[in-house]
């Protein structure tokens, strides 16, 4: 096992790596500090994992209550959390009864947003089984829903007292979902860590063959540039703003097609080589960094070609982006692979330039 901790002072907390962790009662009982505990999780998840981390909790003393979900992004809803708050009330559940996501990013984002607001804050534990939620989604404290016209529009920034990542839960991981995973892997390695995106372009048939060691390693050094980044701008003021590469464009997708008709990590990545396209039509990438970035999601067996919604479409889209301020989009792109920067100057016609480029 491996222990990084996000420093946030008193509500600073553990991300803890490593196989068998669903079993380390002295790992997850502590946390919870009461008797009861209610778990959040989904159709697909809980068949797997659910009655392991009850008897984890047993161990300890403390029962626990399930609220299983429908497994997909298309529940990201009022409706899907209005579930989470039916179990929580009907179970009598009170301020000291810890929420526990488990699953991957949908899962938790709703459990953390369940946990902000049910009798105005619970406490809250990650548990992620997904590769994307391993590395990026179940750190930093964002919870959210989904609006009909974006994106995680609805939420709240709330930390989860711990993250239990166990890497053997990747074992029953669709191959489609773990390379979505890689995606945001890829994204540490671009916007602040090139030395990591070498080792990933050097290592990058050892993660698709699940090697343990090699996933270890990227779940780790994943969680420690993103636990940085939070750590400097918990509320996305300024740096944080830098974690959302490939996003803008990327939600876009995911709301044009309809949520879940791509993975989140699938429009991320297609997201990504619009924003590559864009750095090098403003003069900072050359074209060979943008191959490379390409022939990467490529080899991960990720989408580099968007999907034709039109350019309309995907500024409409875009304006409903959180990152925009008094009106004007504020991107992500890159100076140059390992330098990200916030910028808001890109001329309307030059970003669907880019966006024709990478649908064609």
């Amino acid at each position: 096992m491996q222990t990084l901790n996000v420093a946030l002072g008193e509500r600073g907390y553990p991300i803890h790596i490593g196989p068998g962790l669903l079993a380390r009662t002295d790992l997850l009982a502590p946390v919870v500090r009461a008797r009861k505990a209610a778990i959040v999780t989904n159709e697909t998840v809980a068949p797997l994992y659910l009655e392991r981390v009850n008897q984890s909790l047993g161990a300890a003393g403390i029962s626990a209550t399930a609220i299983v979900l429908p497994d997909g992004e298309s529940f990201k809803n009022w409706e899907t959390l209005n579930r989470i708050f039916d179990g929580l009330l009907l179970e009598r559940c009170d301020r000291r009864t810890p929420l526990i996501a488990l699953g991957g990013g949908v899962v938790g984002d709703m459990a953390g947003f369940a946990a902000a607001t049910y009798q105005r804050g619970v406490p809250f534990i990650q548990i992620p089984t997904t590769l994307l939620s391993q590395v990026d989604s179940s750190v930093g404290g964002k919870t959210a829903i989904n609006h009909p016209l974006g994106k995680n529009m609805i939420g709240a920034f709330y930390q989860p007292k711990l993250v239990l990542a166990d890497t053997d839960t990747l074992a029953t991981l669709p191959d489609q979902e773990l390379r979505a995973g890689l995606a945001e892997v890829i994204k540490y390695g671009l916007i602040r860590d090139p030395e990591f995106f070498v080792w990933i372009e050097e290592n990058i048939d050892a993660l698709l063959a699940r090697a343990p060691e090699a996933l270890a390693y990227a779940i780790h050094r994943s969680c420690r540039n993103k636990a940085e980044v939070v750590a400097a701008d918990e509320t996305e003021q300024g740096e944080r703003a830098l974690l959302n590469l490939g996003h803008t464009f990327g939600h876009a997708i995911e709301a044009g097609l309809g949520f879940g008709a791509w993975l989140h990590g699938e429009a991320v990545a297609a997201g990504t080589a619009i924003a590559a396209e864009l750095s090098c039509r403003l003069g900072w990438l050359d074209e060979a960094d943008v191959r490379r970035i390409r022939r990467l999601l490529e080899r991960a067996g990720l989408p580099v070609v968007a999907p034709d919604l039109g350019v309309d479409r995907y500024l409409s889209l875009m304006s409903h982006d959180k990152k925009v301020e008094d009106g004007r989009l504020r991107l992500i792109l890159l100076r140059r692979i390992g330098q990200a920067v916030i910028f808001d100057q890109a001329p309307t016609a030059t970003i669907s330039d880019a966006i024709l480029a990478t649908c064609r």
